[in-house]
């Protein structure tokens, strides 16, 4: 992970030139306490430059030999989303400067309102330049200290929201890494580490999957040099209680195997592993912030190549769960792995819960775009939980139907099941294929093709690899209540 940001507290203001970078509220309300005259000079140059301080807005006053940095926020400023744009903003604000330095005297806000403005500047911050060579570093370019006699790094909800961004990067930095340096068994390697947080991780082998009788996931990657990987990382904060389970979609590079995808665009199938990214970085969170809850998360690792060796469409692979399964197009893959793993999950852990996270088909950015995930559930008290969580952390989600009519779809006339449906409904029928896995278990799969990358950049998001999910995942732990399955499966 590299950051653009050198952050630091103090409790003093710095020497040098550093701009003083003030929250504005509506009728141009300074939220800082200046130096009398100094307020003064601010007011007037803000009444000149008609600045009132409206909510999204900003603004850049040179005094003398003094910089200020105006930021509006409104009426108010809300904790959580609100509060984290506005951290966003003061960093795109200072590091527009020529000295990119800044600090942010004591506002009079609440503890918690200023760890999310500190978080929303730590995440828009983020970029990757792990492989360039001949550019300058942007690294640590950007200046911000956070003058406080009572907060620094080491406050619980600095501590708290700098654990939740750890995973956030960590998410970011696995969509980024180029398919070549991120394999399965390079990525299992990743999550071994994280077991200096406290986490459990276990790693299983093709021959510990093949023994299982994992042929659907390993039917993925057959095709590949590389070996599969199944990787769990349990967290036990909650005593006795059964886990919630957290399972991801981990396609290190999809070329459609033997039907290949056309060659446009696929450069892009380095992140089709954005589900087990999100699970990672999720599972990261939840252990370095030290949460009350036993939380598991399951990721299955492939890479789908094309080879002698290769799954081929019409081939019949049994499943884990002893279900065999027709296989029509070899570029409909994370199914397949999910399939699997999904049933190890559900009979090992024995879960309260399970919500899967995939970018698994295209179909779902044809039917929402870019602005929602898709969710399927089989539980009302879930999909409620998620969709509270989605708008909280600014990671939506939508839900979709399930059903008898696309289950019917997926009959096979030489197997239990055939692994995709008709050309209609295809995010359905695949979510419908996945909850053939889950018994009796509540049970949600988000479909994430079309939030895990990004073209364009928001107020805390940087464009390129996004982190969604670690944030949604955290928020519905936080919140978590007991659920039952609401909708059994009508197959």
């Amino acid at each position: 992970m590299a950051s653009k940001l050198d952050l630091t507290f103090s409790k003093t203001a710095p020497e040098g030139d550093h701009a003083v970078i003030c929250l504005v509220g509506a009728k141009g309300k300074l939220f800082p306490e200046l130096e009398k005259s100094f307020a003064a000079a601010v007011i007037a140059a803000m009444a000149t430059a008609q600045f009132t301080g409206d909510s999204g807005k900003s603004l850049t006053l040179y005094i003398g030999d003094r910089t200020v940095v105006l930021i509006g926020v409104g009426e108010s400023v809300a904790p959580g989303a609100e509060a984290e744009a506005v951290g966003g903003r003061i960093m795109s604000a200072v590091g527009a400067l020529q000295s990119k330095r800044g600090y942010l005297p004591d506002q009079g806000v609440a503890d918690e309102l200023l760890a999310d403005v500190v978080m929303g500047m730590t995440s828009s911050a983020y970029h990757f330049e792990r492989y360039f060579t001949e550019a300058s570093s942007n690294e640590a370019s950007v200046q911000i200290v956070v003058v406080s006699d009572k907060v620094d790094a080491s406050h619980p909800a600095m501590a708290d929201r700098a654990a939740l961004m750890a995973g956030v990067e960590m998410a970011r930095d696995l969509a980024f890494e180029p398919a070549n340096k991120l394999y399965p068994a390079e990525f299992a390697e990743r999550c071994e580490g994280l077991a200096e947080l406290g986490l459990e991780v276990t790693v299983l082998d093709d021959a510990a999957m093949a023994e299982l009788g994992m042929h659907a996931l390993l039917g993925v990657g057959q095709g590949s040099a590389r070996e599969s990987r199944m990787v769990v990382m349990n967290w036990r904060g909650g005593g006795d209680e059964a886990p919630v389970a957290l399972v991801g979609k981990g396609v290190t590079f999809d070329s459609g195997g033997i039907s290949l995808k056309p060659g446009k665009g696929m450069e892009d199938m380095k992140w089709d592993m954005g589900g087990a990214g999100a699970v990672t970085g999720a599972m990261k969170a939840i252990a370095g912030r030290g949460l009350k809850r036993n939380v598991v998360g399951l990721i299955g690792l492939v890479e789908n190549m094309p080879d002698g060796n290769a799954q081929r469409p019409s081939d019949v692979v049994t499943s884990m769960s002893g279900k065999t399964i027709e296989i029509i197009n070899t570029d409909a893959e994370g199914r397949l792995v999910l399939a699997d793993v999904l049933h190890y999950c559900e009979s090992k852990f024995k879960p309260q819960a399970i919500v899967d996270l995939a970018t698994l088909t295209g179909a779902m950015i044809v039917a929402l775009g870019k602005e929602y995930a898709g969710m399927f559930s089989n539980s009302d008290g879930l999909s409620d939980q998620l969709s509270a969580a989605g708008t909280a952390t600014v990671e939506p989600v939508w839900r979709m139907p399930l059903g008898k009519a696309y289950h019917q779809q997926l009959k096979s006339h030489i197997a239990d099941v055939k692994h995709i449906g008709g050309p209609a409904g295809g995010s359905i029928t695949a979510a419908c294929f996945l909850e053939r896995f889950v018994n009796d278990t509540p049970w949600a799969h988000l479909d994430i093709a079309g939030k895990a990358w990004s073209d364009k950049s928001t107020a805390t998001v940087p464009k390129g690899g996004t982190g969604y999910g670690v944030r949604l995942l955290n928020k519905l732990i936080d919140d978590w209540q007991p659920v039952k399955l609401d909708h059994p499966r009508e197959s």
